[in-house]
Order: structure tokens, then sequence, then C-alpha cells
């Protein structure tokens, strides 16, 4: 099986390493400069206090030109437009697309490109950062990865994705409910996002004020009653999980869109994490006040970076 990752950045340079070192057949389309970076350094990961590094082949745009088995899709989601561009020459008949974006919106564009049959369904729970020198760090205990056809039959290529990533140190597994998978991940990611993003606080910090308990409960409430009202309610784990990670007055978790404010990023991912989930809500007759509070403080940061 032949795969490209789009990119080396702090997923797809993480995953693709794991596939690179048990021996899969792994290229990445990278960028001018990232591809000199690699050329220089090789791909570098640390993690848990061990340092991977690897010569991997790196292509640029115009350098593809025959198909790959699967496409492995980690671009933010403001950038799926050129990510598509970018991968395109290398879709094939029997090729298929794993997009490890967050939300649900990135399908209609790839659905429309390239056929909903050749888009798999894929959530990825990580932690990683790409370092200005190349290195990308991971931080999580979990490296944890869900793929799966949408239609919730195993189809072929979700095995021959499933044997590849065997051989690999990955905790990953096809799943015949994916869409469920991303429906949990979207819902836990999205109300992360909005209590420390309206907050500016990491979970602990927003829980130890007189009211931030109280402003996170809504916050939860209002994500699950848009996912149920869409017939995707959180299982009793992925519930549970949800409930570890944004109830710890000792938690020091901030969601990755707040870092990225700390860090000056001239853009987030507002409406693609946030925005899309209150526009379902809407369509249900479902108010949900506190996410569209946190999706308007997303958007004037935004509308400054595009200034």
């Amino acid at each position: 099986m032949r795969i490209l990752v789009l990119g080396a950045g702090a997923i797809g340079g993480y995953f693709g390493l794991r596939l690179a070192e048990a021996g899969a057949d792994v290229s990445f389309l990278v960028r001018p400069g990232r591809a000199a970076q690699l050329e220089r350094d090789g791909l570098v990961v640390s993690s848990h206090g061990e340092e991977r590094r690897m010569r991997v082949p790196a292509l640029l745009a115009g350098e593809v030109n025959q198909p790959f088995d699967a496409l492995l899709l980690t671009c933010k989601a403001y950038d799926l437009p050129t990510a598509i561009e970018a991968i395109a020459p290398a879709v094939g008949e029997i090729s298929v697309v794993l997009p490890l974006l967050n939300g649900l919106a990135h399908f209609d564009v790839l659905d429309a490109r390239f056929g909903a049959g050749r888009v798999l369904g894929g959530v990825a729970y990580i932690a990683t950062t790409l370092e200005p020198d190349g290195t990308i760090r991971h931080t999580s205990p979990m490296d944890t990865l869900l793929f799966g056809d949408r239609s919730g039959r195993l189809t072929p290529p979700v095995e021959a994705l499933g044997e590849v990533f065997a051989a690999t140190q990955v905790t990953a597994r096809a799943s015949m409910e994916i869409t469920q998978d991303l429906w949990e991940k979207w819902a836990m990611l999205a109300a992360g996002a909005a209590i420390t993003c309206l907050l500016r606080g990491t979970i602990g910090e927003v829980l130890a004020t007189a009211d931030g308990a109280a402003v996170a409960a809504r916050t939860i409430a209002e994500v699950r009653a848009i996912a149920a009202a869409h017939g995707h309610a959180p299982r009793p784990a992925a519930v549970a999980q949800a409930d570890r990670t944004l109830g710890d007055p000792q938690s020091r978790w901030a969601a990755s869109m707040m870092r990225d404010i700390q860090q000056g990023a001239p853009r987030l991912e507002a409406e693609h994490v946030i925005g899309d989930l209150i526009r379902r809500g809407r369509e249900h007759g479902l108010a949900a006040p506190t996410l569209e509070a946190a999706y308007a403080q997303l958007q004037v940061y935004n509308a400054r970076g595009a200034a």
C-alpha cells in the first residue's frame, strides 16, 4: 500500500514517521521550506523522552505523477481548498482519502471533489506540536487513531490500512461506527475549545472561578444536545472521558485552539469547529448561547488577524 501524507507537520509527520518506522511505503507532500528541512535533518519526532529521526521521501507540488493508494490529510480546515488541489494528482481510481480534520464540514468539500466512496472518516486523539526547528513533539500519553468507511462497512481499503497500522506503535483500529466517533470527538473538542477560548484559561483555571463550573456545564450541555438532535449523542464511555477532561479542577488542559491564541496564530478553526456546530443546532431549533458567545469572540480574533 502506497501512502502519501500531505505535509509533515505535527500530526501528519507523527503518524507518517510511525508508518515509515514499520516499513510502510510512505511519502510526504511538502512545501519547499519543509522539504529542505527534511533533507537536512530528516523527520524528527520526540515522544516521551525518546527521539526518532528518519530520512523520508519528500515530494513538492508538481512532482506527483502517479496515484497513491491512500492519502492522509492533516491540514487545518481553512487550508482545505489548497490541500485538495495539492493532493488531486495523487488520487486515482482506487485511492482513498483519510482526513484527520475536526468536525464534519470538510466532508462536503471532499465528497464533491473526489466522491463520497473515496473519502474515509478519521479521528485522531493525540497532542503534538511542531517546533521551529522542525521537531515534532508528542506531548500526550495517547496516539489513538480511528478510521473507517462512513457507510459502516469494513471495505478492502479500510482492511488494508488496518494491516499497515497494525505493524506500527500507533494505537490504531478500523471502526464500523466512524461517524459516531467523529461526532464524539467533535463534541469533546468544541466544548473544550469554547470553554477555554472564551474564558482564556485552562480547565483548572476556569473551574477555580466563581461561575466557571456553571459556564462549562452549560457549554457541554449545548454541544451534547446538538449531537443528540442529529442522532449521535455521545456514548457513555465518551461522556465519561469528556467529563474527566473538562471537569478536573486540577487540569492544566486547554484546547489546541486556545494554545493557538496564546501563540498569536494568524487564524483559528473557529468556523469549522464551533460555527458549523451552531448552525447544525439551529437546524433543529436549538439555542446555544454559550457557544455563540465563544464563536463571536473567535470571529473577532480572526478578523483582527485578517486586518
